[in-house]
């Protein structure tokens, strides 16, 4: 890391960050800070066209996908994503690369100085200041304004209505599959989470959504009607299938049945670039929004549409790092991508025992719901606890959610290293091991993966 970005990364460590330490309460969020922020930096997202994303699981991926087929379409495309595995620099991106640390000290540059001047007003009035997510929304903000951004695609952090990028007024919302996360501060149903999501919904402009369940359906529909905006609704104005590859690990094909008019009136078959039953939805997603985009002035060709998603990757989405044994990498952190974890990668490790699990969570996670959908999956399961997030789950309290879902004799490492040499041994060269359960995780994975290999 360069002298110049490592400064930006200890100031920004100086400050209060929610994804490491989240509040109890909603009313910690709020745009006031955000739009003081930027009113104070020249508003540089005023004219930048933005599609926003929004949702429990999947978001990520949809954001990947309909940001390479807007590369592929010819548009110099911002990505905004998070969390990011291993650097901040990943969450910033144009066209595929992430922000350098040169461009990042510039864009610090510029929002810092505002930054200083609004935690001196702020303590005057003895109010928080600005966050860590906000000023790195900024300086998202202030490089794709630099960089010459023709269109950006930007992922929420959390909830939507109050999320520092809810600043935006995007040609179009997309709304992906929602389900139960981060209920002390969204809420403790599915209809209360779509109530926060669908607050990314601007008057006038379309939303696209992939929400299943009947509850987050009305919501989103009820403050799509209320807004003047058009909803495309998965499984009413189009529905998805996944041809699944002859190798369970290969992606597959997206086939998309369109109900008129979007646009396209027969089938589409599109090959897909990331692996699983729930990324054809996520592809689908990302599809009826390019096919939106031609009326508000950014056409999309149909062979953008095939590139793009046939390119699109993210790390730890389901990703093999190793073999002999078998190991896989997935930032499944809730329950219901945990769930979509294990439907995904049941019939490749059917035949690569033992199986094991190598599991880590943040504390205000469903643990005990993530263990249970994996039960009857894995001979093993050993937990451990990350060391680049305080928000890590005690091995007492993991331990104690796997006994409590009916996993027998789980094993615990002190760390993700210890962790993944432990279930190596356990699996064998013929066995296999998933990793599940958190970005933290995965990042931390991802880097003792190489030790491992070397050792």
């Amino acid at each position: 890391m360069g002298s110049a970005s490592a400064t930006v990364h200890a100031w920004l460590d100086t400050r209060v960050d929610y994804e490491r330490s989240p509040p109890r309460v909603k009313a910690a969020f709020g745009l006031h800070g955000m739009r003081r922020l930027l009113a104070a930096i020249g508003q540089p997202h005023r004219t930048l066209p933005v599609i926003h994303v929004a949702g429990t699981k999947g978001k990520g991926s949809t954001v990947a996908m309909l940001a390479a087929i807007l590369e592929e379409a010819g548009y110099r495309t911002g990505r905004y994503m998070s969390p990011h595995v291993h650097s901040l620099e990943e969450r910033i991106g144009v066209n595929g690369q992430p922000v350098s640390a040169s461009d990042l000290a510039a864009a610090a540059r510029i929002v810092r100085p505002a930054v200083e001047a609004l935690d001196a007003a702020a303590a005057r009035r003895g109010a928080r200041s600005i966050t860590w997510f906000e000023i790195v929304t900024a300086l998202a903000f202030v490089h794709f304004a630099r960089a010459g951004v023709e269109i950006a695609v930007l992922e929420t952090g959390l909830g939507g209505r109050l999320d520092a990028t809810n600043v935006v007024r995007p040609l179009l919302s997309i709304i992906t599959s929602i389900s139960l996360d981060h209920v002390e501060i969204l809420g403790g149903t599915v209809a209360k989470i779509a109530g926060e999501k669908a607050g990314i919904i601007k008057r006038g402009r379309p939303v696209v959504s992939g929400a299943e369940q009947l509850s987050a359906r009305r919501v989103i529909a009820s403050a799509a009607a209320m807004r003047r905006s058009r909803l495309l609704q998965m499984g009413r104005d189009f529905t998805v299938a996944h041809e699944p590859a002859a190798d369970a690990l290969s992606p597959g094909t997206l086939i998309l049945e369109p109900t008129p008019p979007l646009g396209f009136s027969s089938s589409l078959r599109l090959p897909l670039g990331m692996t699983g039953r729930h990324q054809a939805a996520n592809a689908a997603l990302a599809v009826v929004a390019a096919m939106l985009l031609p009326r508000m002035g950014f056409p999309v060709p149909s062979t953008a549409l095939a590139s793009g998603l046939a390119r699109a990757r993210l790390p730890a989405r389901i990703e093999t790092i190793g073999s002999r044994p078998l190991v896989i990498v997935d930032a499944a952190h809730n329950v219901a991508s945990m769930a979509s974890l294990v439907e995904t990668v049941r019939p490749v490790v059917e035949g690569c025992r033992p199986r094991v699990l190598v599991f880590a969570a943040s504390r205000d996670k469903q643990l005990t719901g993530m263990f249970a959908v994996s039960r009857g999956m894995f001979d093993h399961v050993v937990v451990t606890r990350y060391a680049s997030s305080p928000r890590a789950a005690t091995l007492d309290s993991l331990l104690a959610a796997a006994r409590e879902a009916g996993l027998v004799a789980p094993r615990h490492a002190e760390e993700p290293l210890a962790a993944l040499r432990l279930a190596r041994r356990l699996a064998g060269r013929d066995g296999s091991v998933v990793v599940a359960g958190s970005f933290f995780l995965a990042g931390e994975i991802r880097g003792a993966a190489g030790a491992i290999r070397r050792g």
